[in-house]
């Protein structure tokens, strides 16, 4: 169900290479000051700053309170996706012939 990851900056950047080793995934970098190339992760923290202002300590949230977002937010309809829930098309892709030859 994944083709690539763009990662904008982080730590993690340091193991792209091991991590597309391990998921046979190509991982794109995204150039600084370049929000262009990285539209589905600033269109997705824009409903995530409701609930985790920039900047949070995300240690004082606990597992729980990290999973109620996910599910609040996959299960959130967006314009993007004609009204429908990321987890709607989720679940659409999952039934299509077409998740079985991408």
């Amino acid at each position: 169900m994944r083709w690539t990851l763009t990662w904008d900056r982080g730590r993690e950047i340091a193991e792209h290479q091991a991590i597309t080793t391990e998921t046979r995934m190509p991982i794109c970098l995204c150039k600084p000051r370049s929000p262009w190339q990285r539209g589905t992760n600033e269109n997705s923290n824009r409903p995530l700053r409701q609930y985790l202002p920039k900047g949070a300590d995300l240690r004082t949230f606990s597992q729980a309170d990290l999973d109620a977002i996910a599910h609040e937010l996959n299960h959130r309809p967006r314009k993007t996706h004609d009204h429908r829930t990321p987890a709607e098309v989720y679940a659409g892709l999952l039934n299509s012939s077409d998740a079985l030859t991408a």
